[in-house]
């Protein structure tokens, strides 16, 4: 059995036992996920519910329900989901394909499948968390319920997952940091952290390390406001490309922004004088103060905030220098990383649809960029 298969269907098993509970509930997608699943749903519920939530997944579960699938006309689909609005969206976006419904009892959901033969084949499972979800992932749209749980093949799989997880909570730096005096988080300021005096003296700590390997790497460290006007993040392209992540106000009728990142206050340090090819490579480091607007529902202990300090590079060198500069700059990585014992992958990031710059510029970066690693680890 695969276990995404078991997963999908076990989506669709909770969407059947809330639709028999909360009659008015409005559901949009329910898919298997890496670690589980999940089910957006327009309905308004509390980790309380859960219980009663699967004590009806198990009666309908063990009442060997078939997965019944079939494929319908545009005009039928609207019917059959006439009242719920999701349903009718993803219709519409389907009107020139194949439209796939299963049924499980009198539970009918849009779906392409695959799913399990019956429901006597989900037994081991456990509804997790909630969440906020924008529908379609747009702030524009209504934010729905998504209920996460997860699903195995047998109880000792199951079991397993479960301790992991409450031995995880017991080491969740937002436990830690509040057991240890560390940092804290409050009403007053959603996403933005406060760190104590025993946090910041780890802060401190890291922030010397930090310093001393880049001055072994012969970086030279500055400081930028965190407030520049409107002008520069248009020139940056930020305010076209970005504006809806940026914080920004009027000062004396003029637009500012809070800044997200550290470059154009960066370049505007390096446009101070003019400069010699001799002094390139010229590496310039920067601990910068930075906010983004990250939506309330994607806000995570200090994974996911909005102000942080961001550790920013930016190195000016001649086009033959940008092979060894991106080597050494990826080596000062694995420094970092492998002291704290963190490990990591690498990806090439290419040019995106919102972008600046020449064509020719990006492919002269990106080609600097395809590098590989030595068979030692090492770039």
């Amino acid at each position: 059995m695969a276990l995404e298969t078991l997963r999908h269907s076990t989506a669709h098993l909770m969407a059947a036992a809330i639709n028999k509970i909360y009659h008015d509930a409005k559901f949009g997608i329910g898919p298997a996920i890496e670690d589980g699943f999940y089910y957006d749903i327009d309905i308004i519920l509390h980790e309380e519910d859960f219980k009663k939530i699967e004590e009806e997944m198990y009666i309908l579960a063990k009442q060997n329900l078939k997965f019944e699938k079939e494929e319908i006309n545009y005009k039928r689909a609207k019917e059959i989901f006439k009242k719920q609005p999701y349903k009718l969206e993803l219709i519409e976006e389907l009107r020139n394909e194949k439209i796939i419904i299963y049924s499980l009892g009198s539970f009918v959901d849009l779906c392409k499948g695959p799913h399990l033969e019956s429901t006597k084949e989900i037994k081991y499972f456990k509804l997790l968390k909630l969440a906020g979800a924008y529908w379609k992932g747009d702030s524009k749209n209504k934010m729905l319920t998504r209920i996460y749980g997860i699903a195995f093949e047998t109880k000792e799989e199951l079991k397993n997952y479960l301790n992991l997880i409450e031995e995880a909570k017991k080491r969740d730096h937002r436990v830690l940091g509040k057991k240890l005096d560390l940092f804290s988080f409050h009403e007053e300021a959603p996403g933005f952290p406060f760190f104590h005096n025993k946090g910041l003296i780890i802060w401190e700590e890291l922030l010397k390390f930090w310093r001393e390997e880049h001055k072994k790497a012969n970086y030279l460290e500055i400081k930028t406001p965190i407030l520049l006007n409107k002008q520069l993040w248009e020139t940056s392209g930020h305010w076209e490309n970005y504006r809806e992540n940026m914080y920004t106000l009027k000062i004396e009728k003029e637009d500012f922004a809070i800044k997200p990142m550290n470059c154009p206050g960066g370049m505007l340090v390096y446009k101070e004088k003019i400069h010699s090819y001799k002094e390139f490579p010229l590496r310039v480091g920067e601990i910068g103060l930075v906010h983004r607007h990250e939506l309330s529902g994607v806000l995570s202990g200090l994974f996911r905030v909005r102000a942080f300090h961001q550790d920013d590079a930016h190195i000016f060198m001649t086009e033959i220098q940008i092979k060894d500069e991106i080597i050494n700059v990826l080596n000062l990585i694995d420094k970092f990383y492998s002291t704290f014992n963190l490990s990591y992958h690498l990806e090439l990031s290419t040019r995106p649809k919102k972008s600046i710059g020449t064509e020719q510029a990006w492919n002269t970066a990106i080609k600097g960029l395809t590098i590989r690693y030595e068979s030692s680890g090492k770039i």
